[in-house]
């Protein structure tokens, strides 16, 4: 038998009977779908007339012409990009083009090393995006695997096997148990036919399916008793159906077409984006500021040029692809020690920002599984009784055994066929609504009934309670349903046990004998939560992350989920009463509702958006075809181990354990790598900004540059090479407590107020070089030992004095070692060093740097080709006291600043 597979549809849910207005008010209304209700509402001949077709199905000439109208009935092949073209794309990215352009730029003024560095930053930071994001694209291609090849139909009344893509409008298909819908369709004949719409709609029972059209239209087309969408699997029985539409016109087919569109934009892109953006801006700025006090002061235009190119080589970010990609790949190496998949790297941190985990009920909270939860007597006290009768039921019966059955027949301790011998059978039909098997049982032969509750008691006339059998009087009959209507408002699916005693040498039995039966019990049914939903919920709450259920299943039955995993469930809305709301009153609502019962797969997706667009980071945790819309539109979207194939296509994140426990591991490493990502950009946006400000306020009093091209160049490389360390640090367990999401403002706040500290010391820095070691005088002699690079005269141009190269010197220290430990600062809240120390590797890097640009000035090859001298022992005193000082202006400002504006 071919794979059963759930795949489920997305169009909207849509009402019938709504003006045009409103139907067009509603963007996922089609009229593919307006064809389908239009369909299942006419009686049988009128819908085989309207599509054109006869009971005996259509002749080859038909199909042709049908097939070169409507095409073959497949999902819809999105064009794929090329290898260099997928690179292109990526390349759109601003902070790729920034550095692109500096490569450029670099290496038109000969600065090759650094074109070399910021071009190996683009090549990791689009490789490691399409190496990652690749994997994705073949999310369309698994939908068109994991389709059944063939199925039966009738042409010309005859029954023939075809591929499931040669189907066209108008045929007629012949389905039973085990086969799966090949398209959308409506039904003709039915007997007995159950259909398995979990995916569709997160209801674990199979639900019924019948020919007849309904009196009155359902206001969803998925309600439609009579008829079945594609993908769905039949569970039992057979029917005959007409096929009304196909391919991409199909609730399935548009899963393809939505899935290979534009990726979506999440919190972590915008995120980027906007730093990028904010430092480009900045950049622009301050460069033409430089260029024009340069160029008007030094009249040296093209001088001005190359240092204002410098100078924006400074302020760029380069090491920001690096940093970014190497935490993200290691939490996600994290991640996968505990069986979790990460397919996205921005997924992780989008993972730490979410402050709402929308979640489907069926197979994520729940294990997708019918359990025999509760087998009770009348009174609602466990029996052992019921639970052996209906398991003989279950056992003796000939039909197809469905997932009650099944459910039942677990119960493998039961030994029944030691002294019982089956009699008879009274098959299911849909009529009564319940079976019978007839066994010899403890010398009678006893006729075991199992149905629906209402059904078995119009068959009932006593009542059992322990060994006493009572009558039923309709003053009784109320009571005794008590335990069954309160069964049914905990959410289980409730059937009745009844008997009667027959002689034995009565053999054959028909309907008949379904009469005055007694009332042993009733058997309860549910879709149990997995044991970890509920510790799994409460550790999110504990992390900030507020719980949501969006299913397609009934509120009873989601009631009791939402109580067993201790999640206050409140109102709940069901998807009809959210019909005719807008976004925003949508989003109102969403943001104090916890639970949203019997949604479409669209209205899911729109209480996503709508949620996002009120400023929440949304995770989408979903196991079904009809949860991959969801998954993607929301910023982080993970799968579960039971999920079909394409739903882990289309996430981000899968949990390979059937543990939920570890939503919140990742959760946590999704905060560690944003904490360490934002160090970074902060450290990096108010050292720029500072040095930037002391660049700008020099170049106007100063005789020469305040620092040569090349030497920005090493001060920045050595700088970022610091900062590597970055990606193994610490985080105080207090930042990782609740969400933690972009905050571009506060990011240009704490630049505006810690960078300027730095100029603050780098001004300081200049008082001394100029007024103290008299940098000011361009006559200043040098050294004996530095005689013949400084010979002086009145030619010598002010760049190339000693002065200059002692300046340039100073500052150059001072510049790399106060940039370089800030990142101790800005790392906590707490103090430095004594109440939060970084990691050793991040120590090693900037004790490193510091040591490496120290020396410089004294090694004589070096000094020479950077321009620099030795500087005096009286330097590094002062040093010592400008780093004291900065470090606890720069503490206490940082302290301040968290406290009024936060630490996002």
């Amino acid at each position: 038998m071919p794979r059963v597979v759930k795949i489920s549809s997305f169009g909207k849910i849509t009402p019938l009977g709504l003006s045009k207005a409103k139907l067009a008010a509603r963007e996922s209304v089609t009229e593919y779908e307006r064809l389908l209700l239009d369909v299942c509402c006419k009686p049988h001949q009128d819908a085989i007339d309207f599509m054109k077709t006869r009971d005996a199905g259509l002749n080859e000439t038909e199909v042709e012409f049908l097939r070169a109208q409507w095409g073959s009935n497949h999902l819809g092949h999105h064009k794929k990009h090329s290898f260099l073209a997928e690179i292109l794309m990526r390349c759109k990215n601003p902070l790729v083009i920034q550095l692109l352009v500096i490569a450029v730029i670099s290496i038109a003024t000969g600065n090759l090393a650094s074109a070399i560095i910021v071009s190996a930053m683009v090549v990791i930071s689009v490789g490691l995006s399409y190496y990652q994001e690749s994997r994705s694209n073949k999310a369309v291609e698994k939908l068109n695997e994991m389709v059944q090849s063939s199925c039966h139909v009738l042409r010309e009344n005859q029954e023939v096997e075809i591929s499931i893509s040669e189907i066209v409008p108008g045929d007629i298909v012949v389905l039973q148990a085990g086969s799966i819908i090949p398209a959308d369709l409506r039904l003709l004949t039915a007997k007995d036919f159950f259909v398995s719409q979990s995916s569709l709609t997160g209801e674990a029972m199979p639900v019924e399916k019948m020919a007849e059209a309904p009196a009155a239209p359902s206001r969803a087309v998925i309600e439609m008793p009579n008829a079945v969408f594609q993908g769905s699997n039949v569970v039992s029985g057979s029917a005959k159906a007409l096929v009304v539409n196909t391919g991409t016109r199909t609730h399935f087919g548009s899963i393809s077409e939505k899935l290979g569109g534009a990726p979506v934009t999440t919190n972590f892109d915008r995120g980027i984006s906007g730093f990028t953006w904010l430092m480009i801006r900045f950049m622009l700025f301050m460069v033409g500021a430089v260029f024009l006090i340069v160029g008007l002061t030094k009249h040296d235009w093209t001088g001005a040029l190359l240092f204002s190119l410098s100078i924006s080589l400074g302020m760029t970010p380069e090491m920001l692809p690096m940093i970014v990609a190497v935490n993200l790949s290691k939490g996600a190496l994290a991640m996968s020690r505990k069986k979790v998949i990460v397919k996205k790297l921005n997924s992780i941190q989008n993972f730490g920002a979410i402050d709402i985990l929308c979640t489907d009920k069926t197979g994520t909270l729940t294990q997708d599984k019918i359990i025999l939860e509760k087998h009770v007597d009348v009174t609602g006290r466990d029996s052992g009784d019921v639970l052996r009768y209906a398991y003989m039921n279950s056992y003796y019966q000939t039909g197809l055994r469905n997932l009650l059955d099944r459910s039942i027949l677990e119960h493998t301790d039961l030994d029944v066929d030691r002294g019982c011998r089956k009699v008879d059978e009274i098959p299911f039909d849909f009529q009564r609504k319940r079976m019978s098997v007839v066994v010899d049982y403890e010398g009678d032969h006893v006729l075991i009934c199992k149905g629906a509750v209402e059904d078995i008691y119009k068959a009932c006339t006593h009542y059992q309670v322990d060994d006493e059998i009572f009558m039923m009087i309709d003053l009784i009959k109320n009571d005794l349903l008590e335990e069954y209507e309160a069964l049914s408002r905990d959410g289980y699916r409730v059937l009745s046990i009844a008997y009667r005693e027959f002689p034995k040498d009565k053999t054959v039995f028909s309907i008949a004998d379904e009469s005055d039966l007694i009332l042993l019990g009733y058997i309860a049914f549910l879709d149990p939560p997995k044991e970890s939903a509920r510790s799994a919920i409460s550790s999110l709450a504990s992390y900030g992350v507020a719980t949501k259920i969006l299913t397609g299943d009934n509120a009873l039955v989601t009631r009791k989920i939402c109580k067993d995993v201790h999640l206050d469930a409140g109102e709940i809305i069901t998807g009809d009463q959210i019909l005719d709301l807008n976004e925003e009153d949508l989003g109102k609502l969403a943001e104090k509702t916890t639970v949203f019962a019997r949604l479409s797969p669209s209205q899911k997706e729109s209480i996503i958006v709508a949620l996002q667009k009120r400023g929440h980071v949304i995770g989408y945790m979903g196991d079904g075809i009809n949860d991959a819309l969801s998954m993607r539109v929301a910023d982080v979207g993970i799968s579960v181990d039971t999920a079909v194939d394409v739903a882990k296509e289309s996430a981000d994140i899968i949990l390979l354990e059937r543990s939920l426990m570890v939503l919140g591991d990742g959760i946590l490493e999704g905060r560690k790598v944003f904490a360490n990502i934002i160090k970074y950009i902060r450290m990096g946006a108010s050292s720029n900004f500072g040095n930037m400000l002391s660049m700008t306020g020099s170049s106007y009093f100063l005789k020469f540059l305040p620092m040569a091209p090349i030497q920005i160049l090493v001060n920045n490389l050595l700088y970022d090479f610091s900062q590597i360390g970055i990606t193994s640090d610490h985080v105080d367990d207090e930042y990782l407590q609740k969400p933690r999401k972009w905050n571009l403002a506060n990011v240009r706040r704490f630049m505006m107020f810690v960078g300027p500290i730095s100029s603050i010391f780098d001004y300081t820095t200049f008082a001394l070089m100029l007024f103290y070691f008299q940098c000011g005088n361009l006559a200043l002699a040098a050294p004996a030992s530095l005689a013949a690079r400084f010979h002086g005269g009145p030619d010598v141009a002010p760049d190339h004095t000693y002065a200059a190269a002692l300046f340039h010197s100073g500052w150059f220290i001072e510049s790399l070692i106060t940039q370089t430990l800030i990142v101790h600062i800005i790392r906590t809240r707490k103090i430095p060093f004594f109440q939060s120390c970084a990691s050793p590797t991040l120590i090693a890097t900037t004790l490193a740097v510091i040591v490496t640009g120290s020396l410089l000035p004294y090694i004589p090859e070096v000094a020479g080709f950077m321009g620099f001298v030795p500087l005096p022992l009286s330097y590094w005193c002062f040093i010592a006291a400008t780093v004291a000082c900065y470090a606890t202006l720069t503490h206490l400002t940082n302290a301040w600043f968290a406290k009024k504006y936060g630490i996002d």
